[in-house]
């Protein structure tokens, strides 16, 4: 027996319409890595992007569960002494709420070159509108 391995042109991507509107956000972005890595098509093979495009739409509504609106802490740094800044969920959510699910779902995903293509094919979206029509995006439900 041998093994199958999809070439790149054999693969096909469909899109995905996710509305975040009272999804947990852990929850949410587990199920949005899984459709970006390709876990949930037959051809999927680990050392190749064989995954799917996602489009989410309504990010701000999303949901946190517990104390973490003001416990959870995103922390990024220039580089220079004394250059770390700190955030919390909550400034992040009422400034860039597309942020807070894109680094959700990249802590979820490998980080090396192919995760990175793979977070290319997230697009995020803090209201109900998107410019992905054109695609036909078909709605996820789980």
């Amino acid at each position: 027996m041998k093994t199958f391995v999809p070439k790149k042109n054999e693969i096909e991507r469909k899109w995905w319409l996710i509305d975040a509107d009272g999804k947990v956000l852990g929850r949410l972005a587990t199920e949005i890595s899984i459709l970006l890595q390709g876990k949930r098509n037959p051809e999927f093979v680990r050392f190749m992007d064989s995954g799917d495009f996602v489009v989410v739409i309504n990010a701000e509504k999303v949901v946190v569960t517990g104390k973490k609106l003001e416990q959870k802490k995103y922390y990024s740094h220039s580089g220079y002494p004394g250059g770390i800044r700190e955030k919390t969920l909550k400034e992040l959510l009422e400034k860039n709420p597309e942020d807070v699910l894109r680094k959700a779902v990249r802590g979820m995903i490998p980080k090396n070159k192919l995760g990175r293509a793979m977070h290319k094919k997230l697009k995020v979206y803090a209201g109900p509108d998107h410019p992905h029509e054109a695609q036909m995006p078909q709605e996820y439900q789980f």
